[in-house]
């Protein structure tokens, strides 16, 4: 029976977290913080950590809340903010999970296309202009999950210019953002218009997805209502967690840990292309991305889409493209690489283009 190997779920490699630096944060924290950081808190999360994330955006502290991941969050506001049917553009594909949120709201959707690594803002434009205008834009412009793709910063300026204009919000997710291969750095959208985005981001990726500590900066009248959900909810999201990570940043941890998974991950994304290369070509195309956890596959139109529970019996575990969608996707597929070992990796697309013609 072949070994099962897994492009189902973007998550870091165990091999790279950080458990020793964890474990001097933990006493550190249990010895010098333990008042704090063990006892109940309020709604709105660990006061040091969002005053380190309020000076690091340069942002009040009073829009900064800290939770239990950053979707966790974003479903705090869309519970909120949203009635029954609402409008809410959001990229096509994108995050699975974050278009179960918005339809558990009642939220109407629309989708916006990536299309050659870019999303279409001429369509935002016409919905625009024909009087469909959005409570909130989402969009992860950094290595997108699950294509990959990166935003340009001409296509940031027209739509936080658009967000100015008609009125919405843009929510930019950014969990990825921090681990760049190669290239430089793109100003976030929050940068270019902090007043009409909201921003999302957490330490799962960076270093580690179980300690659950995601943040989110809003406009101040709706950071108090999210945090008056969170208290209303569960009182206080874990602040040990919380104080744990500060603790990681405070000691010069994550800048280390940031280097050490650019390290292991660039190698990884370099062997994933070579083999959809030597595999791949004549079904598709892919995106090549400058960072993050993601290649996004589009088969071409005269090649099936692949059969997931066929690909399942051949030891090949995929998600399934159409989740990403509101309609279509049955040709994509998202492509995780960093929890893969390198011969995984070129394995998985040999038994992908094999199935693809079988």
């Amino acid at each position: 029976m072949k070994d099962v190997i897994s492009f189902a779920r973007g998550v870091p490699p165990v091999e790279v977290f950080p458990n020793e630096e964890l474990l001097l944060c933990t006493e550190h924290v249990i010895r010098n913080h333990s008042a704090q950081a063990l006892q109940y808190g309020n709604g709105a999360g660990y006061g040091p950590l969002r005053r380190h994330i309020a000076t690091q955006y340069h942002v009040p502290v009073n829009r900064v809340v800290t939770g239990q991941g950053s979707l966790q969050l974003l479903d705090h506001l869309i519970r909120v903010t949203i009635q029954e049917g609402d409008l809410v553009f959001v990229e096509q594909p994108t995050y699975d999970r974050v278009l179960t949120l918005f339809k558990r709201a009642g939220a109407k959707l629309i989708g916006i296309g990536i299309t050659n690594n870019a999303v279409d803002i001429e369509a935002v434009r016409e919905h625009l202009k024909n009087g469909k205008e959005p409570k909130y834009f989402y969009s992860i412009a950094d290595f997108q999950n699950p294509s990959g793709t990166v935003m340009s910063l001409n296509l940031r300026k027209e739509l936080t210019a658009l967000a100015n204009q008609y009125g919405f919000l843009i929510i930019e997710d950014g969990p990825y953002r921090h681990l760049r291969y190669k290239g430089n750095p793109i100003p976030r959208l929050f940068d270019l218009a902090p007043d009409n985005v909201v921003y999302m981001s957490s330490y799962s990726k960076r270093i580690s997805p179980g300690l659950r500590t995601g943040y989110m900066i809003l406009p101040e009248k709706k950071a108090q209502m999210v945090i008056q959900m969170a208290t209303d909810s569960y009182v206080s999201p874990s602040y040990f967690d919380q104080a744990i990570v500060l603790d990681f940043i405070d000691q010069g941890f994550l800048e280390k840990q940031i280097n050490r998974l650019v390290k292991v991950f660039s190698s990884r994304i370099e062997i994933l292309l070579a083999a959809l290369e030597d595999h791949m070509g004549p079904f598709g195309n892919w995106t090549r991305p400058d960072g993050g956890f993601y290649v996004g596959l589009t088969l071409n139109k005269d090649v099936q889409p692949v059969d997931i529970n066929k690909a399942s019996e051949q030891g090949l575990l995929l998600t399934d493209g159409r989740g990403f969608f509101l309609d279509g996707g049955e040709r994509f597929v998202r492509l995780p690489f960093c929890a893969l070992k390198e011969e995984q990796i070129t394995e998985g697309v040999r038994r992908l283009a094999e199935i693809i013609q079988a």
